[in-house]
């Protein structure tokens, strides 16, 4: 991903929180020279041995599975809030852009089955079900039930290789041009007004 300078993100903690909060990923690799992708849940997680690791699963029906392989390079694309910038918004006429943050990962597969593979879907059913009034476990949907979807899955970690994540929000304006903006974006929709607050953090 091209990434000016003053647009790269470099903190771990930061980016493992946008994250989670923007896990419905969109998954890549290559089949037979042509790009191939998926959009699907990815949940981050820490081993035992310290290292980083996406987590996910795909419909067996899905070509994809042909290449998500032992050993197989992917990227992983996590996108974030975005919103259109006028010109107008600055103390000097400039170019329109695009105000976003966007994170790619790229890393390595290892394919999951068995208890390994129910064990990683029963901390994601737990991610996301424990805000919710009554939070449901995996082992409350009928064991064969259970059993005959795991059939139909196919289970993967990802370990992580190379993180690139651009945060570009009007970092290179004068700081009266970067309020403006924000001003302007706070009476958006909801993803510009998501943007405005991720700036609003910044400065």
């Amino acid at each position: 991903m091209y990434i000016p300078r003053r647009f790269e993100e470099k903190d771990k903690s930061t980016i493992y929180d946008f994250i989670r909060a923007n896990s419905f990923a969109i998954l890549v690799s290559i089949q037979e020279g042509r790009p191939i992708g998926t959009h699907i849940p990815l949940h981050l997680e820490t081993g035992a041995d310290g290292k980083d690791f996406l987590t996910g699963h795909i419909s067996i029906g899905n070509e994809q599975k042909h290449t998500l392989t032992e050993g197989a390079r992917v990227l992983a694309i996590f996108a974030g809030p975005h919103a259109y910038v006028s010109p107008r918004w600055y103390t000097q006429i400039n170019v329109p852009t695009w105000n976003y943050i966007a994170v790619h990962i790229y890393g390595t597969v290892t394919i999951m089955e068995g208890e390994e593979l129910r064990t990683a879907l029963s901390r994601l059913v737990d991610t996301y079900e424990q805000h919710l009034p009554h939070p449901m476990r995996i082992d409350d949907i009928p064991e064969k039930m259970l059993h005959d979807n795991l059939r139909g899955i196919i289970g993967f970690r990802i370990a992580i290789d190379e993180i690139q994540a651009a945060y570009k929000l009007s970092q290179n304006r004068d700081e009266q041009s970067y309020h403006q903006v924000i001003d302007h974006l706070s009476q958006g929709d909801e993803t510009a007004r998501a943007v405005a607050a991720e700036m609003k953090k910044r400065r």
